[in-house]
């Protein structure tokens, strides 16, 4: 019979991962603070209107509200990932394995184990128990 199990892929922080993800992140802070002054650019035209504009206004500003939470989150991802240490684990995510079990077999129901990604290729396979 063949089941679902959890697997989580690690990855080590290496240069090229940190760099990657710095890359990453900046990119993202920028398109963040263009959407961020694309708002406040509707919004300045907005309160010029009427009454319905005003309400299109407050709209606005919760929007932009909401980037600066975003951009605020990313600033604090670059400054974490500063400081982490080359040859740390980072849990990437977890995924679905099929494992094929028997009649007899030890079933724990704990994770099927973990897959180390360094750079880009699988260096080690951790199996549980």
């Amino acid at each position: 019979m063949h089941i679902l199990q959890t697997v989580s892929v690690v990855q080590v922080v290496t240069d090229s991962l940190k760099q990657n993800r710095m890359n990453a992140y900046e990119q993202q802070k920028r398109r963040l603070e263009r959407e961020t002054a694309q708002l406040l650019f509707e919004k300045k035209k907005a309160e010029r209107g009427g009454s319905k504009q005003a309400e299109a206004a407050a709209r606005f500003q919760i929007e932009i509200d909401q980037r600066h939470e975003k951009l605020a989150v990313v600033e604090f991802q670059i400054s974490q990932l500063d400081q982490l240490p080359l040859g740390t684990e980072l849990k990437e995510r977890d995924i679905q394995s099929i494992v094929d079990i028997k009649t007899g077999d030890h079933f724990d129901g704990k994770t099927g184990g973990t897959i180390v990604v360094k750079d880009g290729v699988i260096v080690e396979i951790r199996t549980e128990g």
